[in-house]
């Protein structure tokens, strides 16, 4: 078993063992399951009435709570076998830097990932059970959306945890862009941005740059393809991109942002002091 591998396998038993991960896993598979198998269940095969509604609710909660569960979990994955001297330990055995983190990196996806991934397999299985029926692509768009939101906030995090100096440091910084993004949501800064009258287009590409709010845009494209509840804001993402480009911009943003995060968070890693 190579070296990657090895850490890889580790990483993911230390997690299993952890209560917060169970409870993480339940908090997913329940909200998931529970939500999306009441849409299935009051809504119409083509129409998805009862889909949609739940699914308003579920994007929110996604939007809100994803993204600091990511960064708090992971941000103190590095900088904590620092502080408390494991990779003092770890070096002495002929692992390489890259083999270390990209260990890591893999298996903090991983075990943010699968219970997602397997709520929403619970959601299809429902569907079958009590409709005969599945949206397919929705549901299948829906998860790729997810994995992508994971990409981003893992490898922001990993970002950090190679840049700051100590866990109480991270996790500051982590819940600062957390209020940050979640900030540049329409209905605070974009508000203000909007009466103070500052140009359309700078508002417009704030909002194409926010994870949170491309995340909440793409999910609501996928059930409303004209973006009506979301407002003017439509016109101009329709015209530049239209529902299925703008989809592909959403998950092509997300997983670019998240890897080009994990590549800067390496480089910075092998030049820091780990000792």
């Amino acid at each position: 078993m190579s070296n990657l591998a090895l850490i890889f396998r580790m990483d993911v038993e230390s997690a299993v063992r952890s209560k917060w991960y169970w409870a993480y896993v339940l908090i997913v598979l329940t909200s998931i399951g529970s939500i999306f198998a009441a849409g299935v269940a009051d809504s119409r095969v083509m129409g998805f009435t009862g889909l949609t509604r739940t699914l308003l609710i579920f994007i929110q909660a996604c939007n809100l709570i994803l993204p600091i569960v990511i960064l708090v979990s992971t941000v103190r994955t590095l900088v904590k076998e620092k502080e408390t001297n494991v990779f003092e330990y770890l070096l002495s055995y002929p692992i390489s830097l890259g083999e270390y983190y990209w260990g890591k990196a893999l298996s903090r996806l991983v075990i943010v990932a699968m219970p997602l991934i397997f709520g929403m397999a619970f959601a299809v299985a429902f569907s079958l059970i009590k409709t005969k029926a599945v949206p397919w692509e929705l549901i299948g768009l829906y998860t790729a959306l997810l994995v992508a939101n994971t990409v981003y906030f893992v490898g922001l995090s990993f970002l950090l945890s190679s840049v700051v100096k100590t866990q109480e440091m991270g996790l500051g910084l982590a819940l600062a862009i957390w209020l940050v993004v979640i900030a540049l949501i329409d209905v605070v800064l974009l508000g203000m941005m909007i009466k103070a009258l500052v140009p359309e287009e700078v508002i417009y590409a704030i909002a194409l740059v926010n994870p949170i709010q491309v995340f909440k845009m793409a999910a609501v494209s996928l059930f409303d393809p004209v973006l009506s509840v979301i407002g003017p804001a439509a016109y101009f993402i329709l015209d530049l991109f239209g529902n299925r480009a703008f989809i592909v911009y959403s998950l092509c943003y997300l997983i670019a942002s998240g890897l080009g995060f994990f590549a800067v968070g390496f480089w910075r890693f092998c030049r820091k002091d780990l000792l």
